[in-house]
């Protein structure tokens, strides 16, 4: 309620297209500044899959979560950056090859959008806020030293390496097709391509997809946010039906100074949806649904908070 009286009340903010040079092609994002004064500034990192900067995808999501997450955050004068990834939107040319892309391409671009959001906001440090799989690419982001990076705020990630996610989410696939799909994961997690894909199981393991896999599987978010010396918000909700709030908690075990906010009746896409998995699902095409009361007002209470 708070954010919707702040957005009523101050100047609309202004919304800038930018670029980040890269290789092969540019990087294409948009930079929201509050028109009233920028207080602090955030990049948020998307999550998997062809998402883009809104927090959109053309596999059946156009919740525009990001858009209405940085919009919320302007009412209260923090800047956002968000930006389509790498091989996804504008930035579809700056995309390699499938079978040459790694889990830490998308760390890397992370640090550079972090630099490039300090430079156009004036900011000394900006604030990463990772969703879903954004949330691994934040930690990874800053596992590295890094002044730029002001802390982390982690909204729907895992708290688990992803190989048990995939496990979890795989368990109602039918036989043989959950076997084959736990032989070919185990043998990714060793290191070890599978040439042989049942057309079945080739939408998460075609070949062209199993390098990143490879690089991505061994990643343990736990271990990385206990190692992460900066301030951490992690943030969930208790109907989000891809990734259970129980990875929120391990991750708020694994570093217990963090600020864990667990959102009741609150959905995957940061949205108030049921549990039921259809009437939740249905969430995910609303982009006039507004984001969950206390989404916004917790994060931006988070970086704004004195230290």
């Amino acid at each position: 309620m708070l954010s919707l009286i702040l957005a009523a009340l101050l100047p609309d903010p202004v919304s800038t297209p930018v670029v980040l040079p890269s290789e092969p092609a540019a990087l294409h994002g948009t930079l929201l500044t509050p028109e009233g004064g920028t207080r602090a500034a955030a990049l948020i990192i998307a999550g998997s899959g062809p998402t883009d900067r809104d927090g959109n995808s053309p596999l059946g999501v156009s919740a525009s979560s990001y858009r209405l997450l940085a919009e919320g955050l302007a009412a209260h004068g923090v800047a956002t950056v968000r930006t389509d990834k790498r091989g996804i939107g504008e930035s579809a040319s700056a995309g390699a090859r499938e079978e040459d892309l790694r889990f830490t391409d998308y760390a890397d671009d992370a640090r550079a959008w972090a630099a490039e959001t300090a430079r156009l906001t004036g900011q000394p440090c900006v604030w990463l806020i990772g969703h879903s799989e954004g949330a691994l690419v934040a930690l990874t982001a800053a596992s590295r030293d890094d002044a730029a990076i002001c802390g982390l705020v982690l909204l729907s990630g895992a708290g688990r390496p992803i190989g048990a996610v995939l496990r979890e989410q795989l368990a109602p696939t039918p036989e043989p097709f959950l076997g084959q799909a736990l032989a070919i994961l185990a043998e990714l997690e060793a290191g070890r391509p599978v040439a042989e894909v049942p057309p079945q199981l080739a939408g998460l393991f075609r070949p062209s997809a199993q390098p990143y896999m490879i690089s991505w599987l061994p990643l343990d978010p736990a271990e990385l946010v206990a190692a992460y010396e900066g301030p951490v918000m992690i943030g969930h909700g208790t109907t989000d039906i891809q990734v259970a709030a129980a990875d929120a908690e391990a991750l708020a075990a694994a570093r217990p100074d963090a600020t864990l906010k667990i959102w009741d009746g609150v959905n995957h896409l940061l949205k108030i949806a049921p549990a039921d998995r259809a009437a939740n699902a249905a969430t995910y095409s609303n982009p006039d649904l507004p984001l969950a009361p206390g989404v916004v007002e917790d994060v931006a209470g988070f970086i704004l908070q004195p230290r």
